[in-house]
């Protein structure tokens, strides 16, 4: 199973879904205390140093959580609908419609970057170029945050497609996206693997990861 991943296609599903997706959000995010751990861990170490970008940031709740632990936080969404209720639910905050793949940020302006579970969608030959981008935003010494489904043992192999039921994903092992982190110019601290909840079907991977500086004297370009 691979199916249609094309931009518009993603957009679609999730312009479909987006009202369902905000309760979703509203219901589960809340209850998630791993996940709330890294991010606060996240919030702890940008705090203070910059602006974060928050890509792929659905309805807003991720980055309003940011912005609640004291991080200037954006959004950016593939998904105009996404935005608009992002803005509506926190105006306060500042929210763009646009793409991972070409972020139209410049270089070295944000002091973080959020990627939670918005990569999965990409076919995993556009993720390196995803990864890419949020390493040319990010100042040299810039935190990345990284969640995405994965699988049992993540020590290795190829991303696997599975079906997300909103729109084809990928199973990304935990080993292979820190390889990519790698290879985009990354420093990977801590890798985390935990297997599913009740309600859910699948593992769940987080990478947390520092931006080193590739102009810097013997570092490749």
């Amino acid at each position: 199973m691979t199916g249609d991943t094309s931009a518009a296609t993603v957009s679609a599903a999730y312009t479909e879904i987006s009202d369902r997706y905000v309760e979703f959000a509203r219901e589960v995010f809340p209850r998630q205390p791993l996940e709330l751990g890294l991010l606060g861990v996240f919030a702890e170490l940008v705090r203070g140093t910059g602006p974060v970008a928050d890509i792929g940031c659905g309805p807003g709740h991720v980055t309003a959580h940011l912005d609640g632990l004291g991080v200037e936080a954006f959004g950016i969404d593939l998904t105009p609908r996404m935005i608009e209720l992002a803005r509506a639910a926190y105006p306060g905050l500042r929210f763009t419609a646009g793409s991972m793949l070409d972020l139209r940020l410049p270089d070295r302006s944000v002091a973080g970057v959020l990627g939670w579970f918005s990569l999965i969608h990409l076919p995993p030959e556009r993720v390196p170029v995803a990864l890419a981008e949020f390493h040319r935003v990010l100042v040299p010494g810039g935190r990345l945050l990284l969640g995405f489904q994965t699988i049992p043992d993540g020590t290795g192999g190829e991303p696997v497609p599975f079906d997300h039921k909103v729109t084809p994903g990928w199973l990304w092992p935990l080993e292979t996206m820190a390889d990519a982190l790698v290879r985009a110019g990354f420093t990977v601290g801590t890798r985390v693997r935990r297997a599913p909840e009740a309600d859910e079907r699948r593992h769940q991977g987080y990478l947390l990861a520092v931006s080193a500086d590739r102009t810097a004297p013997g570092t490749p370009r």
